[in-house]
């Protein structure tokens, strides 16, 4: 299976120079746009019904799919299926190949720093879970606990926590980048000098109410955690 994240964008040119001003890598291929930080790839798609999500590529998905429409609604699409979990987040699953030639990096090479996967809020964590298990994600964590990660085999990680746990804005799904205490602020500090526009600066974390995490957004409405930890 492959994963990616899916972004959509009004204006292509517009996303691309964000990303590009992140220092992320355009990837050459024909069956889209691409762009990488060394460890997330990311498809941007222009088209207009395109909604924030991911999208998994296999050869086939009918295996998963009796359980899957227990689970959630199930709409067929031209090359696949789309569903999403009980977070709201688009889950497209396409049948077939993706011949992105991509190679993840030893180290992630975008200002943002280190990539730690996706994170979502369900108000149903135990079913959004099972949506991801159903997928072929392994599961660390517990529901009981109010938080849980699915990764897939191809490394993306989803991390899924119950509503009222964040005292932040949360945009679902967002990206999120740990870059601990230390490197953190330097961070911060390229993305202001670089005039992207911060939403919301972080003092929640600690005493002294220093801006030590923030929240990003790309044009397309995709959040991006960038936490110390």
């Amino acid at each position: 299976m492959q994963s990616l994240i899916h972004t959509p964008t009004s204006r292509l040119e517009d996303s691309l120079g964000f990303y590009k001003k992140l220092e992320f890598k355009v990837l050459s291929c024909d069956e889209g746009t691409f762009v990488t930080d060394g460890k997330a790839v990311i498809l941007i798609n222009p088209d207009r019904f395109a909604r924030a999500g991911v999208k998994l590529y296999k050869n086939d998905w009918a295996k998963e799919m009796p359980k899957l429409k227990k689970l959630t609604a199930v709409h067929k699409t031209k090359n696949g299926f789309l569903l999403s979990d009980a977070s709201g987040v688009w889950i497209y699953l396409e049948e077939g190949g993706l011949k992105l030639g991509h190679e993840p990096a030893r180290e992630p090479f975008s200002v943002l720093g280190n990539y730690a996967g996706l994170s979502l809020e369900s108000l149903d964590i135990e079913r959004s879970v099972e949506v991801w298990k159903t997928l072929g994600f392994e599961t660390t964590g517990s529901p009981g606990q109010g938080w849980a990660a699915c990764k897939s085999e191809d490394g993306l990680t989803v991390n899924i926590m119950n509503p009222l746990m964040c005292p932040h804005l949360f945009f679902n799904p967002s990206m999120t980048y740990f870059n601990g205490k230390e490197n953190n602020p330097k961070v911060i500090a390229k993305i202001r000098a670089l005039g992207i526009p911060i939403v919301e600066g972080i003092t929640h974390f600690n005493d002294r109410g220093i801006v030590d995490n923030v929240i990003i957004r790309d044009p397309g409405g995709y959040g991006f955690f960038i936490f110390n930890d």
